[in-house]
């Protein structure tokens, strides 16, 4: 799905480049870039706070031991229209109030696939709370009745919906994610997933399908 990536001129910022669109992506785990990122993001949606739709997503280090409890979450991953922040929150300084507030605020519709699980871990992890998760298996199934899709995953979505073909190839899905610094193909892929969540939930939400 994501055809290519290059970094900006500046060490934190990448363009992450998709079918007709170019993704500017934000690396930290600096918690006033991080508020930056959200401020930034507020005052350029200023004007449609009350719909506005974020996709959502989490990756931390798997844990291949059998019984072994999951790693901490190392990254959030936050989409709004083509702009994305990629949030270390494992190595953070310290974990910013704005990022409380913005995942806490109840006119946000923060959308993923199997999103309930994210937010409980996000919970538990770090005790931040996701006021509005939309689960995009759910809503697709609804929207276009296609109760098979309840269960689908986010390639198979990313092919319904947006007609695009995603790979998530494993040596990357399972790959260190706590590392201090992402690989070009990390920052790809997971700006790829939170871009997409985004896309599908603004077309299903706005009847675009």
């Amino acid at each position: 799905m994501a055809t290519g990536i290059y970094q900006n001129d500046d060490e934190e910022t990448f363009t992450v480049t998709f079918p007709a669109h170019d993704i500017l992506t934000t690396v930290t785990s600096s918690a006033s870039v991080a508020a930056n990122w959200i401020a930034t993001t507020r005052q350029l949606n200023q004007q449609r706070l009350d719909q506005l739709i974020v996709g959502l997503d989490l990756e931390w280090r798997p844990t291949f031991q059998r019984g072994a409890d999951a790693n901490f979450t190392a990254l959030i991953q936050l989409c709004v229209d083509q702009r994305c922040l990629i949030f270390q929150i494992i190595h953070a300084d310290v974990i910013p109030d704005e990022l409380s507030e913005f995942l806490s605020d109840a006119r946000f519709r923060f959308v993923g696939v199997g999103i309930d699980a994210d937010v409980a871990k996000l919970e538990e992890d770090y005790e931040l709370t996701v006021a509005n998760p939309v689960d995009l298996r759910v809503l697709a199934a609804e929207k276009m009745d296609r109760p098979d899709l309840s269960t689908a995953g986010l390639a198979t979505l990313v092919k319904e919906i947006m007609g695009l073909r995603m790979s998530k190839p494993r040596h990357i899905r399972a790959s260190e994610w706590d590392r201090e610094r992402l690989t070009l193909h990390q920052i790809k892929y997971v700006c790829a997933d939170a871009f997409a969540s985004f896309e599908i939930g603004r077309r299903l939400f706005y009847d675009e399908i």
